[in-house]
């Protein structure tokens, strides 16, 4: 690789989105702030934005990105929390984009081992379902679409004897267990940012683009973001604003000479999620075969629970933004996994939900579950250049974020021999452990072996907590550690396990602000935590707003 405690909440409206007010500035004063000259203003801080402000910066380029809202505030934090290559898209064809994903999904794993992992998944057989020659062709082609090194391949189980039967109904006594792996979307996207901005990209969050006017060799922006109003001049613009990538072209972006920028329209699809207290003891992930021929998973989640989803229902007209679960998803969950598991799931039994919006690209199919997750890009060079960013999947944001920085490499006027790609192989920020434990092995050992060795340099640190820092920040605990020798070093106690020194670490580091922000996006100590407990969290957020930036901080309790 190339180096580069718990109180659970009430059921009804538990996204993690902000239930109160995103955190915003007070633009009516200060005066405008100088302008910034840059190659490529990325609009978007989701996975596909971070991920080609990593590559371009990577490749020598000045990149500019801004998010209206904070990291992963909406769609790359609403995920299933998988890289995985899609078994279900082989029954809609979609070969190219399942080996892609399988191609990537080790790539991955290898780049931070602390916030991805393997998973195995136990799919219980149902004869009403697919017949059982049927997956067996589909999980042989699925372990041969793409070269293995890591995860092992598939095979059948007797559910009777293994343990991942123990949990279900009598009825399932076969099953087919596969490998793909596990990932904190969240924390993805944060790392792609960290790496952009090492690399030398400003990364601008809770800075909305209000105004893009385009000429014939550059784009003039407005910026709107805690510190006032800048121009940004680019000499390119890439739309990665996910759900809303087709509004920003049609009333954000203005054309140079009347052409047409909006020529592709999305198909908004709702995925919702459920958390419910832990139904198993084992660490398999389980993959269910529903009446509608949609499928759902329910994976092991965050030690003590276990997360079902996903729904897709499509969304009209509805904004992006403020999509929550409805009461017939959350029935759809606890209906469909209560087809398997022996103990019914009913919604008195979830503790938090959570949605987000997919942008896919409108192929005119019937069923939102249909609707390819295959992304396009879309150059646009009858003036400035211009590159949208339609659809896409968290498991390929890495192979997306290359094509899209070869074209606007293209664009510009540097060929891929001049700025080559160079990710393939490349860690992201905190995954080269090598100091800490030489050469890596298996990405899941290699993290074991890490945590063994946090423990050794910091001993007073207890098991739970060097374990959840160790997640979090991979080879930057150091950073966040430095030479403390107790855990009195690391300030008062804010919340059970999160201590003053990481949340101002969270501050200066990581673009944090508000409660959601540490609780949901930066963690997910928000699911362990009382309301009080999370009371406490941002009003310290509160209070020492000033000592990192000027924001006008609301305070958030989720």
């Amino acid at each position: 690789m190339k180096k580069s405690e718990n109180t659970m909440a009430p059921s009804s409206d538990q996204s993690h989105d902000s239930t109160g007010p995103i955190p915003v500035s007070d633009f009516s004063s200060g005066s405008p702030l100088p302008p910034i000259d840059c190659d490529v203003l990325i609009v978007g801080g989701g996975i596909n934005g971070c991920g080609i402000a990593r590559d371009l910066a990577g490749r020598g380029w000045r990149v500019v990105l801004c998010e209206k809202d904070d990291l992963a505030s909406h769609t790359s934090s609403s995920s299933t929390k998988l890289i995985h290559g899609g078994l279900r898209y082989l029954e809609y064809y979609e070969f190219s984009l399942v080996r892609k994903a399988l191609q990537e999904r080790e790539v991955l794993l290898k780049s931070a081992p602390h916030i991805m992992w393997p998973l195995r998944f136990v799919m219980p057989h149902d004869p009403s379902m697919r017949p059982a020659w049927m997956i067996r062709i589909g999980l042989f082609m699925y372990d041969h679409l793409a070269k293995r090194e890591v995860l092992p391949g598939s095979r059948s189980v007797d559910l009777r004897k293994h343990a991942a039967g123990k949990p279900l109904k009598d009825q399932y006594k076969r099953g087919f267990v596969y490998s793909d792996g596990w990932v904190d979307d969240a924390r993805l996207v944060l790392l792609n940012a960290l790496d952009a901005k090492a690399r030398g990209a400003e990364v601008l969050t809770r800075t909305r683009c209000t105004h893009a006017r385009r000429d014939a060799d550059g784009w003039t922006a407005t910026l709107e973001g805690p510190q006032g109003t800048r121009t940004v001049r680019a000499r390119a613009v890439v739309n990665a604003a996910g759900p809303w990538a087709e509004s920003f072209l049609r009333g954000v972006a203005q054309s140079a000479k009347g052409e047409s920028l909006a020529t592709k329209s999305l198909r908004l699809v709702k995925g919702s999620h459920i958390v419910v207290p832990r139904l198993f003891e084992h660490d398999h992930a389980y993959i269910f075969q529903n009446p509608d021929k949609r499928i759902i998973f329910a994976i092991p989640y965050q030690d003590e629970f276990t997360l079902i989803g996903t729904t897709d229902i499509e969304l009209n007209g509805d904004d992006p933004g403020a999509a929550r679960i409805a009461q017939e998803e959350i029935d759809y969950l606890c209906t469909q996994a209560s087809r398997y598991f022996e103990r019914p799931i009913v919604p008195a039994d979830v503790v938090w939900t959570y949605s987000g919006v997919r942008p896919l690209l409108d192929d005119a199919s019937g069923d939102p579950s249909a609707v390819t997750r295959d992304y396009m890009l879309e150059s646009n060079t009858t003036a400035a250049p211009l590159l949208s960013v339609w659809g896409g999947k968290i498991t390929t944001f890495r192979k997306l974020a290359e094509d899209a920085a070869d074209e606007v490499g293209k664009m510009l006027g540097q060929s891929n021999a001049q700025r080559p790609a160079w990710t393939d192989g490349a860690f992201l920020a905190g995954g080269d452990l090598s100091a800490w434990i030489g050469a890596a092995r298996r990405p899941d050992d290699d993290f074991e072996r890490f945590v063994s060795a946090v423990q050794a340099k910091y001993p007073w640190l207890y098991g739970k907590l060097t374990r959840r820092l160790a997640r979090a920040y991979g080879a930057r605990v150091s950073e966040l550690l430095g030479d403390a020798k107790s855990l009195a070093d690391l300030g008062p106690a804010v919340a059970p396990d999160l201590h003053e020194r990481e949340l101002r670490f969270l501050q200066t580091h990581e673009w944090a602000v508000s409660a959601d922000d540490v609780l949901w996006r930066r963690s997910k100590l928000g699911l362990h935590y009382t309301p009080a407990e999370r009371e406490q969290v941002a009003a310290w957020l509160q209070a020492n707003a000033g000592a990192k930036n000027n924001d006008k901080v609301e305070v958030e309790v989720s």
